[in-house]
């Protein structure tokens, strides 16, 4: 299907899926590709517009990325941001250099909002910075449209040539007017119609992937939690019965939800599919034994899904395709491309290198978690499940700090559970992005009744966030706070300390490992 498209080419920052997520919040299709894609391929794409993202080298040091200079030359509009406005200066003439001041955080900037990208933005506006080098000089033909008391250019343009750059980071939330930035590039100045909705991707993902199996098997990967049930609904209606969905419960899932998943994918619940479930609580118990560095548990049980699955596959005959709930922030983080790794995720770098089928589909790899939840309502899954709390593949296993046991495992499930019960008992359900209990590794002494005891602390985090790319801690009210400490000390055995969780993302990341 025709569509208008913006690239954003990679230049190894942490925003860069954000980056597309913001532009399709102007309703306009958005792929992300490496920066050394090539100007053929570029050609063939033919973009509306070119966005070049941020990155953690400086332009003139050794080895840093670049692109072709002729990409300016293409008559295609170029928006360079943080890393990339600095390399469009350094390719057409200008000078960057390490600043004498660097910026990090919130810094007020001052703009010309006469010009395109600044058009109906404040004259001092509020901005996310994030550099040590800088433009010390704009290149020729270029004019200096925003500036902060220690950054000369804070934003530059060629309107001739259709080249724009700002230093600051308009797609994070934390720059107040950055949509509205983002929209003057992508609507008034690449001149997109802003015309892409879910409908149209929930259509076009059904007619490729009945192309892409015809009468081959598909084996889905469901967890029950939002990514695998949309697409395990969105196989579904493409090819029916041709998909088996297999759920395994390793035993790291939430109290009582083993239960609930086969309630609603099983044979009485309201789709039909084929279902299987596995319990492989032992086996997975089994393997984790031992292991407490994080990379190998998300490894260990990346890896032993897959055999599963495989086994599974066996049993039931010969499957051409497996499909996985993998979304963008699971692909950015596990630094497939040229940004750093964060952590691997279970269904992205923790697959093993032998994989017993022909291919691998994941219809919701280009897609964030809100994209993913109106996918959902447009293929009609009922809201109670789309706006499910967001639950990791390796699940518990990355919650609980340290070895995983069985023992630590039913901690961590009873804390957790009356955690969320005091939630929507308080209605703040709806309004955190996730929240859930966590069991760290410490053991501290403690008094119960006339007795000294030595056990665990509950580590409760709660944050507020709509992209999961980044995210600021929820402030709990502290009487819902006091009920589910109160709670969880007295009911739950082996618990003796309650913490909560005030870190952002960045620095930390929502998941505590």
């Amino acid at each position: 299907m025709d569509r208008e498209m913006i690239v954003v080419l990679d230049f190894g920052g942490q925003y860069n899926q954000l980056i597309a997520r913001r532009v399709r919040e102007c309703n306009v299709y958005c792929e992300v590709h490496p920066y050394n894609i090539g100007l053929d391929r570029l050609k063939e794409m033919k973009p509306k517009g070119i966005i070049f993202t941020g990155g953690p080298n400086s332009v003139y040091a050794e080895g840093a990325p670049v692109c072709e200079k002729e990409v300016f030359e293409l008559g295609i509009p170029v928006l360079g941001i943080c890393y990339g406005s600095q390399l469009m200066a350094h390719l057409l003439g200008g000078k960057v250099a390490t600043a004498p001041v660097s910026e990090y955080g919130r810094t007020e900037v001052d703009v010309e909002n006469g010009f395109a990208m600044f058009k109906g933005v404040s004259k001092k506006t509020i901005c996310w910075m994030s550099h040590t080098d800088y433009i010390e000089q704009a290149p020729e033909g270029f004019t200096v449209t925003a500036h902060t008391p220690v950054c000369p250019v804070a934003g530059m343009e060629n309107v001739k040539k259709g080249l724009y750059a700002v230093q600051f980071h308009p797609e994070v939330m934390h720059t107040q007017e950055g949509m509205k930035m983002l929209h003057n590039f992508v609507i008034g100045i690449c001149g997109c119609k802003g015309d892409w909705r879910m409908d149209s991707f929930v259509e076009t993902s059904i007619r490729a992937i009945r192309e892409k199996v015809g009468d081959g098997r598909v084996l889905c990967a469901l967890s029950g939690g939002v990514d695998s049930s949309v697409a395990a609904v969105l196989l579904a209606k493409a090819i029916g019965r041709q998909l088996t969905c297999v759920f395994v419960d390793h035993g790291l899932l939430r109290k009582n939800e083993g239960d609930e998943v086969e309630e609603v994918f099983g044979p009485d619940g309201p789709y039909d599919l084929n279902f299987i479930r596995v319990n492989a609580q032992e086996r997975f118990y089994g393997k984790l034994a031992g292991v407490e560095e994080p990379e190998r548990k998300r490894k260990i049980i990346g890896e032993e899904f897959i055999r599963v699955f495989e086994e599974e596959a066996k049993k039931i005959g010969a499957v051409d395709y497996l499909v996985q709930g993998t979304i963008y922030p699971d692909v950015i983080e596990s630094g497939l491309g040229k940004s750093a790794v964060i952590k691997s995720h279970h269904n992205v770098g923790g697959l093993p290198d032998c994989v017993e089928f022909k291919e691998i589909i994941e219809p919701l790899r280009l897609l964030f978690k809100d994209e993913v939840r109106k996918a959902g309502l447009e293929l009609g899954i009922p809201k109670k499940l789309v706006y499910r709390q967001p639950f990791p593949g390796p699940g518990l296993g990355i919650r609980i700090i340290g070895e995983v046991t069985a023992e630590k495992v039913r901690m961590v499930q009873d804390a957790d559970a009356i955690y969320r019960d005091e939630i929507a008992k308080a209605g703040l359900d709806k309004d955190l992005g996730q929240y859930f209990a966590a069991l760290t590794n410490m053991r501290s002494v403690g008094v119960m009744g006339d007795e000294r005891t030595y056990d665990y602390a509950v580590a409760l985090r709660a944050v507020n966030t709509s992209d999961f790319m980044t995210a600021e801690a929820a402030q709990i009210p502290w009487d819902v706070l006091g009920t589910v400490t109160s709670r969880i000390v007295n009911e739950v055995k082996g618990v003796n300390r309650v913490l909560f969780d005030c870190t952002g993302k960045p620095p930390g990341t929502i998941e505590f490992e």
